[in-house]
């Protein structure tokens, strides 16, 4: 990796809302796995989604106690960067606004959610999969 893209790539952008906490990171590589847990830790993450094509070996990040669930959407495949569409759509079930997740996204993650991405959000109906019931938290994805 160049100096220019060191330079260039965002650094881990936190979102926290209600009771959940999302961590949009570039996926690493098997030559900065080391970092990217290191980084992990300092956040107590445990789980991370996969969401992109595997550029690292997991078994790494399972010696460090830390979960790798895989999801493949072939709704996204053509899209660019989905983890933030995928943070909106979450914020959007927990009751928020598309409008103010979008906003709350790109203020952490400058330039996340483009025009084509946008466009899905505007369309998106929440299905209410990750509030609360009874006083038990669930998450259905489908």
């Amino acid at each position: 990796m160049t100096m220019k893209q060191k330079l260039m790539r965002p650094g881990p952008s936190e979102i926290v809302f209600k009771n959940m906490r999302f961590l949009i990171m570039d996926r690493p590589t098997d030559a900065t796995i080391n970092t990217f847990i290191e980084e992990l830790k300092k956040k107590n993450v445990t789980e991370v989604v996969r969401v992109c094509e595997p550029t690292y070996k997991t078994d790494v990040l399972e010696k460090h106690g830390i979960k790798v669930l895989y999801l493949v959407l072939n709704l996204f495949s053509k899209m660019a960067c989905i983890a933030p569409v995928l943070v909106a759509i979450a914020l959007m079930e927990l009751g928020m606004k598309y409008e103010d997740a979008v906003e709350l996204i790109r203020q952490k993650r400058r330039g996340a959610i483009n025009a084509k991405q946008l466009a899905y959000l505007q369309k998106y109906r929440p299905k209410s999969r990750l509030k609360t019931q009874n006083g038990l938290k669930q998450c259905c994805i489908q």
